[in-house]
């Protein structure tokens, strides 16, 4: 599939997409407390979605994916379906959300605390949206994909992390996975690929506080990392302009900042 360099028209619709889809967050955040049920956390956000927004919740249904958030807990990577877990103090959990607007997609994820979080878990958090924008700050027009996965990788293993391999950013706009693949680590056939104007992905960083080894559960949509130890993850949609990048997915929300490097 070639790269889509899209059209000021389909930019504009991202950005109310990437709104939107941050919105949803923000709207969560109230809500993520010890108690309640990841189930609970989807049914708030499907109803925001539809009945709020007016818009379509881009993953559910989508390659038969049940429900319209991910919930990822504490050693799971990515891709954690919601049902009935209760969240605990000291949790942390990434939701993961995706809005179709008008026929263009936001894509967006943020860690959240559940209570107080371990030492080690509020580092690994705080250290994973770093990483992120590390990525994002690299992206110019005329910089290469292999850029983001440097800044990245470099920062996570000099905190002694280690940054999972098997699953990446992507392109996206009027379909929600589509070329480039952006990879969070270094690799050189990245560098082939150099950014445009008008090109539109995702950088959404995998962290885990150990190994950086996967696996797939048997229901095949939950990865949770081989050691058992914790993981994190923080992504943003994001437009290359023609002096730098431009975040899709910022809706004003403190957690949707970028961090002074």
């Amino acid at each position: 599939m070639p790269i889509v360099i899209k059209s000021a028209e389909q930019i504009a619709k991202m950005r109310i997409a990437g709104r939107l889809a941050a919105e949803v967050l923000s709207m969560i955040e109230s809500h993520i407390e010890p108690g309640v049920s990841t189930d609970q956390l989807d049914a708030l956000c499907h109803d925001h979605i539809v009945h709020q927004q007016h818009g379509v919740p881009a993953n559910l249904g989508y390659r038969g994916f049940p429900k319209t958030i991910c919930t990822s807990l504490n050693n799971v990577v990515c891709h954690g379906i919601p049902g009935t877990k209760v969240l605990k103090e000291g949790d942390i959990i990434n939701v993961d959300v995706t809005v179709i607007k008008d026929g263009l997609h936001g894509d967006t994820s943020r860690m959240f605390y559940v209570g107080k979080p371990s030492v080690l878990a509020q580092r690994l958090t705080e250290a994973t949206r770093r990483a992120m924008w590390l990525g994002i700050n690299a992206v110019r027009p005329g910089a290469s994909l292999r850029d983001i996965g440097r800044a990245i990788q470099q920062f996570a293993e000099a905190q002694r992390f280690s940054v999972v391999r098997e699953y990446c950013g992507h392109g996206i706009g009027e379909v929600y996975h589509e070329d480039p693949q952006v990879l969070h680590y270094d690799s050189a056939e990245m560098a082939a690929i150099i950014l445009r104007p008008g090109m539109t992905f995702t950088v959404e960083p995998m962290i885990n506080a150990g190994a950086r080894h996967v696996k797939l559960l048997p229901d095949k949509w939950t990865v949770v990392t081989k050691d058992h130890s914790l993981s994190a993850q923080w992504e943003h949609t994001i437009l290359v302009t023609e002096t730098g990048y431009e975040v899709l997915t910022d809706d004003g929300h403190p957690l949707a900042q970028p961090l002074p490097m």
